[in-house]
């Protein structure tokens, strides 16, 4: 390998292989890379959030609103279910979006004693600007593998993650 091919893991596996001559370099440096690749996609994430005044609390609330079918309300109850949280940390987060103008509670109109909960207008142009202004970064991150790159490393990266929700008795998490 050149110079040039080497990144700041291939450095840390030969020190870490100088001490640790048990430990298989190749899965060390799998995990080292993918945990580092995930760290910096976040960072830009934030980023982006940070922009349009979001958290990354808020951004899972306004993404699993935007992405339900148009129009369809959902209840505080069935968004806290989707997104594991507890009834407290979702009405938190409510309150917070609420107060930005991002949601809109509705009383239930066939029973008033339960909430619905949309996405307001500016809701979603608040989701699908910072999803664009994403979705480029994440298109430029990628940009340095081939078309073809792209769909083997996808097709590995399935594999992975398919051990871990096989692993996992099939439950899947975002």
């Amino acid at each position: 390998m050149t110079t040039a091919e080497r990144d700041h893991i291939d450095a840390f596996l030969e020190t870490t292989a100088e001490r640790l001559p048990d430990l298989d370099l190749e899965v060390e440096g799998i995990v080292d890379r993918i945990s580092g690749i995930n760290r910096r996609i976040r960072n830009s994430q934030k980023e982006t959030l940070v922009d349009y005044g979001l958290t990354p609390e808020d951004w899972s609330v306004l993404s699993s609103l935007r992405l339900r079918k148009q129009g369809r309300l959902t209840s505080p109850g069935a968004l806290a279910r989707d997104l594991e949280l507890s009834s407290g940390a979702m009405t938190s987060r409510l309150d917070r979006l609420e107060e930005m103008g991002l949601i809109r509670r509705h009383r239930d109109s066939e029973d008033r004693r339960a909430v619905q909960i949309e996405l307001t207008p500016a809701g979603r142009v608040a989701w699908d600007d910072a999803a664009g202004v994403q979705g480029r970064k994440e298109a430029f991150f990628a940009s340095a593998l081939t078309g073809k790159e792209q769909i083997q490393l996808n097709a590995l990266l399935r594999k992975l993650m398919r051990a871990f929700e096989a692993a996992e008795g099939g439950k899947t998490e975002k």
